[in-house]
């Protein structure tokens, strides 16, 4: 075979062998499916029931959010930056930093205040009438402190009321009683804080001021949540009330308890920051939130 033999039968084979090589890789593209067919990031949503509870935020004087305007609060402006869905791990959240404060306190809240009647504080229960708060929750984020401990925050109360006739009796010139319940994230565990009366001889008329009642020494659960979901449960009935952490229980049935009955109350729940650091914020999660009469 002579040199120009050769040659041309070089360049059919290589011929040969692109067009082969084309069909290859034409035969092994995947087209992608119609937009219709393609899987979306799947999303949840908190399971909880706004209709009886309003909102205070840590902005104005301060500032309230009430039924109906709260059940919209995806949309309303006012509360977006404070209270909002996280709907990939399908929590509400609550955002607050040191900002406006209620009359009784130092401290700013993004926290939800029970209203058995929507848009009204005046229909409130007793302990002999009890009830039940239950939620799944979890602290989102926090800052630390100067001394790099975490600040605190309240994620669930239960606070005491005067009635109008009380209010009057004492000469208080609104319907403030002190608070039975407080619960605490503390550096990752959870604290609870009562109240004990100071003189347990006090008439039933002395009950009422809240000077009347002191601190107790508060009660840690042992077990460490930090960041993690956990389930929070509060019920109360006539001289008792018990407070349940995932799988560990408080009971209070004493003295104390018992003379509480005189008070109407009222369940909270959120985000109540104790800090006035001027960095300070928090983000507390809830993915449940349920309250039974």
């Amino acid at each position: 075979m002579n040199y120009w033999s050769i040659l041309i039968v070089s360049l059919i084979f290589l011929s040969s062998c692109k067009s082969t090589h084309n069909d290859l890789v034409t035969d092994t593209i995947v087209e992608s499916p119609p937009s219709q067919f393609m899987d979306t990031t799947s999303y949840e949503l908190p399971d909880i029931d706004l209709n009886n509870w309003k909102v205070t935020l840590p902005i104005g004087n301060p500032t309230e959010v009430k039924p109906p305007k709260i059940l919209d609060y995806a949309n309303n402006e006012t509360l977006k930056p404070f209270m909002y869905n996280d709907s990939i791990k399908g929590a509400l959240v609550f955002y607050t930093y040191p900002g406006a404060s209620t009359t009784n306190s130092s401290y700013s809240r993004t926290e939800l205040r029970e209203q058995m009647i929507p848009g009204s504080n005046n229909t409130n229960w007793t302990f002999a009438q009890g009830g039940t708060m239950k939620g799944t929750l979890a602290m989102g984020e926090i800052t630390k402190d100067s001394d790099e401990d975490y600040h605190r925050a309240i994620i669930m109360q239960i606070h005491g009321r005067l009635t109008n006739s009380q209010r009057d009796l004492i000469g208080e010139d609104d319907n403030n009683a002190p608070p039975m319940l407080k619960i605490y994230w503390v550096n990752g565990k959870i604290r609870v804080k009562t109240k004990v009366l100071k003189d347990l001889n006090a008439t039933n008329t002395e009950m009422l001021h809240t000077s009347a009642w002191g601190d107790d020494e508060g009660y840690t659960f042992p077990e460490y949540v930090g960041f993690d979901k956990f389930t929070l449960e509060v019920k109360v009935s006539e001289g008792r009330m018990e407070v349940i952490m995932n799988d560990s229980s408080k009971v209070y049935d004493d003295i104390h308890i018992q003379k509480w009955g005189i008070f109407e109350n009222y369940f909270k729940a959120g985000n109540y920051l104790i800090t006035q650091d001027d960095w300070a914020s928090s983000k507390v999660e809830y993915y449940k939130l349920k309250v039974f009469h």
